[in-house]
């Protein structure tokens, strides 16, 4: 009995420190009607992020979300086509300052007052319900698909995330864009 409720205990512990370390959300977007399966053929649009490669703006990750989501298309069993592709694939990243808003408890806590062999306790309301902000940067990665032939958008993944001190972009990323393309419905071609 006491085995299985550590066990139960430890596993309840991993699975929430598995969880909180995806600092991340991702989500996706496709276009109503739109066949996915039906494309065979890629190429990268909007390149302009390589120009300079030591760039030191919120581009610097360029070369580096392309090789991975490359390697996520070529994946699904896309072929690389520069010349005629049927498909083409951009992607942008930006940071956007952000205010978060949340309200304090109106009532805080009790006093209370004690002494040897007499105990008084009373609860008197404390101050509360003020507004407090928080302001943070959220970075975003958007990853989009779209039709050659038309322009039209067929579809769009993206992850964004609340940056910090801490936060390690190349691991974060490394484990997004992933996610990401998991969310892109095509089956594997062969």
């Amino acid at each position: 009995m006491k085995n299985s409720i550590f066990s139960f205990i430890l596993i309840s512990f991993v699975w929430i420190g598995l969880v909180s370390c995806s600092s991340f959300t991702t989500n996706s977007y496709k276009a109503k009607g739109a066949d996915l399966d039906q494309y065979q053929t890629y190429a990268w649009v909007n390149l302009k992020h390589f120009v300079s490669e030591d760039q030191e703006n919120e581009k610097r990750y360029a070369r580096f979300i392309l090789e991975h989501a490359d390697a996520e298309i070529r994946a699904r069993g896309f072929q690389l086509d520069t010349i005629n592709p049927q498909v083409v694939f951009q992607f942008d990243t930006k940071i956007e300052h952000k205010i978060s808003y949340n309200r304090t408890p109106t009532v805080s806590m009790g006093i209370g007052f004690g002494g040897p062999g007499y105990y008084v306790g009373g609860a008197v309301p404390v101050s509360g319900g003020q507004m407090v902000t928080k302001e943070y940067d959220e970075g975003i990665l958007t990853i989009e698909m779209l039709e050659t032939q038309t322009g039209r958008l067929l579809w769009r993944g993206w992850a964004q995330e609340k940056l910090g001190f801490e936060t390690d972009l190349e691991a974060d990323l490394q484990k997004a864009i992933p996610q990401i393309f998991m969310r892109l419905p095509v089956k594997k071609k062969k």
